[in-house]
């Protein structure tokens, strides 16, 4: 466990190069394929992908590593020329990924663009609305998704959410959840506190995400 002291004694140039190494070993990723900058913790990823689903992993490599306090993700994606199809073929792609995905396929509605498809619907759970956008994001031809889903979930007693959501942050994150402070309000759910990584600011985000009834989360958790 990476303690504050730790991240603290950490340089922009030591957390540039940590980044760019734990990249270079993904093997995704062509060596020198993106470019990080680094300012006071805040990492920003520089550059063109070949793939969507690269710019989601990019940030969270850069996430994990101790001492980011934030990542700006400024990846774009330039579709190899044997991989792309016309927006069509990329419609098709999106539906049947979403039929084979563990969402309600039937409640979303797809629009594609120039490769750039767009989400709307209503789901009844936020790890629903995750799966939609992980399922696309997985396509080759896909350069970039819009997700505009809405989560209405059933009804549900924000002190049992509560309640659901304090004990998987102890399981979870056993020593970041201690310095991290929710509500819950008509099911929407509010992060506070300070931790010592970005991941742990990421990762209770997802956990309160998976609780039945949240219809909304707020991360205000503050990242030192």
């Amino acid at each position: 466990m990476t303690t504050l002291t730790e991240t603290d004694r950490k340089t922009d140039r030591q957390i540039q190069l940590d980044v760019l190494a734990e990249i270079d070993r993904d093997w995704r990723f062509k060596h020198a394929e993106l470019g990080v900058e680094v300012d006071d913790g805040i990492v920003t990823l520089l550059g063109t992908v070949s793939s969507y689903v690269k710019v989601a992993e990019a940030a969270r490599i850069a996430s994990g590593i101790p001492g980011v306090r934030a990542v700006a993700n400024k990846l774009t994606v330039q579709v190899s020329p044997d991989l792309a199809i016309d927006d069509t073929g990329v419609a098709k792609r999106v539906r049947a990924a979403l039929e084979w995905a563990d969402v309600p396929d039937t409640k979303i509605e797809t629009v594609v663009r120039k490769g750039i498809v767009t989400l709307t619907g209503t789901v009844d759970h936020g790890y629903e609305r995750q799966a939609a956008v992980d399922a696309v994001a997985r396509i080759a031809a896909v350069r970039s998704i819009d997700d505009h889903i809405v989560v209405k979930p059933e009804p549900r007693s924000d002190q049992a959410i509560f309640e659901e959501i304090r004990s998987a942050l102890a399981r979870r994150l056993p020593w970041s959840s201690k310095a991290i402070d929710l509500t819950v309000t008509n099911g929407v759910v509010t992060l506070m506190g300070t931790v010592p990584r970005f991941m742990d600011r990421h990762d209770a985000q997802l956990t309160a995400w998976m609780s039945r009834g949240v219809s909304d989360v707020q991360n205000r958790i503050v990242v030192q």
